[in-house]
């Protein structure tokens, strides 16, 4: 079965490898994604088989993934810590990501920046050299012209995110909107993240660097576990 950007059984075993990782009595990041999904499932059996953890969700989808599978869920406002974070990428290169396709990126990335561990799982589609995918930037609404103005003076191609099946814009969980900005090859994803940061208007971007404590890379073979360098 294939699923967008990768096998299901690649991903499904990304998935299931992270969640091995979860030791009884943890706090977990819960990444939103169709990657992702598969870690939380499998959570989900392990809470059924006597595993004691609670799940911190990134957005309304692994919400309520997490209650059909049975993952019992604390909010960030009252969770005292997060040992470890499962999430999925768009696009990896080296020990930096772009994510943002759901649209998750600003919960996604405070829940993964707070965790004392972060496990990337993604399938071998996600891979590049270099990173090239358009970057999700959230946006306030009335910031929208702004924040676009700005992104192409410093030489990206902004779009607004349409939504599927309903005339209008993708609105976050956040009651934002996102831009995809086309930068092409980013080269020094830092100092990119840096500048899209700093403009007013920007609630967050999918630029996630230097994060990463573990990927989880699965394919129809197996799956591949290494801790990024530099």
């Amino acid at each position: 079965m294939k699923t967008a950007g990768g096998s299901d059984d690649a991903k499904r075993r990304a998935g299931e490898s992270a969640a091995d990782r979860v030791h009884d009595g943890a706090v977990v990041g819960l990444g939103t994604g169709s990657t992702a999904a598969h870690a939380i499932r499998a959570l989900g059996r392990a809470v059924d088989a006597g595993l004691d953890v609670q799940g911190v969700p990134t957005s309304f989808q692994s919400r309520q993934l997490a209650r059909e599978a049975g993952v019992p869920l604390v909010d960030l406002d009252d969770a005292e810590r997060i040992d470890v974070a499962i999430d999925g990428a768009d696009q990896f290169a080296g020990a930096d990501l772009v994510k943002g396709g759901g649209a998750a990126h600003a919960r996604e990335k405070v829940v993964d920046a707070a965790a004392d561990r972060l496990l990337i799982v993604v399938d071998p589609s996600k891979r590049a050299d270099v990173l090239s995918h358009p970057v999700p930037v959230e946006v306030l609404p009335d910031a929208r012209t702004t924040v676009a103005r700005a992104v192409a003076e410093y030489g990206g191609d902004p779009t607004l995110r349409t939504a599927e099946r309903k005339d209008g814009p993708v609105v976050t969980d956040n009651g934002n909107l996102v831009l995809d900005c086309d930068f092409g090859a980013i080269t020094d994803p830092a100092t990119l993240a840096r500048q899209v940061s700093q403009t007013p208007g920007v609630v967050e971007h999918g630029l996630f660097v230097g994060l990463v404590d573990e990927f989880h890379l699965g394919s129809d073979a197996g799956v591949d576990v290494w801790e990024p360098t530099g």
